[in-house]
């Protein structure tokens, strides 16, 4: 018997009740360690015991790349909001105004352009919380809007992938995001620019069967989960069983499929290393992050 619930009278229970903040302990998915949040946001959202990334907000991630946190936001033109009318439980349109609400965002990509330890780059984040990150119209043009600024400012594009693949409430116009990234990364290489891919977790489906595997170098986050299709579909169109840690990052970078692994801490100095060895530019080395 909760004795406060069924024995104090309510007005001296809301005494007795001390309210505190949610999400004030933050549960490791790997290990379950608990970790104060505060803790977690001062080693940008990597579980200390376990070494475990977590996911990262946009915002959090341009501001940690670029020097002294400055950069101007790129805008994206508006694209049709539900083109094939979609509905299932609820109405497409409805869906789009909750995450946006939710998330800040318009949708699934933000891009920027700054300075990266005194070099111009051009860097786009896809955001798994705005509807698994999936790859929409709005996303799409995004992508190529932000290609084409780097074509147009003569800066490398760095993208941080983070996505479910297709988004199936387009249809045919989601998959149409693919050939149209794919033209936009020939651009760049027409242009003689870097393109660096950063694989978070997850980056699945039709990112990776795009401008997710596309890039000049590709880097993953630790224990990243990367691929197509995802294990449990394999095994069952295969019908053998996987290799242990398959589609995590490690096991991609030892059988040629990434360049490297980075740790999130270290991320910035090895993009700002990789372009100023891709563009023969010299960084500043004191820039603030």
């Amino acid at each position: 018997m909760n004795w406060i619930s069924n024995v104090v009278p309510p007005k001296v229970r809301s005494l007795l009740r001390r309210e505190t903040g949610e999400n004030l302990w933050i549960k490791c998915p790997e290990s379950g360690e608990l970790v104060f949040h505060k803790d977690l946001e001062a080693n940008f959202f990597v579980v200390p015991g376990s070494g475990y990334h977590m996911r990262v907000a946009p915002k959090a991630r341009l501001d940690k790349l670029f020097d002294d946190a400055a950069y101007e936001e790129i805008a994206t033109p508006e694209v049709p909001l539900d083109p094939l009318k979609f509905r299932d439980v609820k109405r497409y349109t409805d869906r789009l105004k909750e995450y946006r609400l939710k998330t800040g965002t318009s949708d699934a990509v933000k891009l920027a352009f700054g300075k990266l330890q005194g070099m111009d780059i051009v860097a786009a984040v896809q955001d798994f919380d705005f509807l698994g990150g999936s790859l929409g119209m709005a996303a799409g043009e995004a992508i190529v809007t932000g290609m084409t600024a780097a074509v147009e400012r003569h800066a490398p594009f760095i993208i941080f992938t983070a996505s479910g693949g297709a988004r199936m409430q387009e249809g045919i116009f989601s998959l149409m995001q693919m050939p149209r990234t794919t033209i936009a990364v020939q651009r760049l290489r027409d242009a003689k620019l870097p393109y660096i891919v950063v694989l978070t977790n997850p980056t699945t489906g039709g990112v990776t069967a795009s401008y997710g595997m596309l890039g000049d170098i590709h880097i993953a986050e630790p224990g990243a989960v990367i691929g197509f299709a995802g294990a449990r579909v394999i095994e069952q169109t295969i019908r053998e069983r996987l290799p242990e840690g398959f589609q995590r990052a490690e096991y991609l970078e030892a059988h040629g499929m990434i360049d490297m692994v980075v740790k999130r801490g270290d991320m910035r100095a090895t993009l700002a290393r990789l372009c100023a060895l891709l563009t023969r530019t010299k960084p500043i080395e004191h820039a603030a992050a």
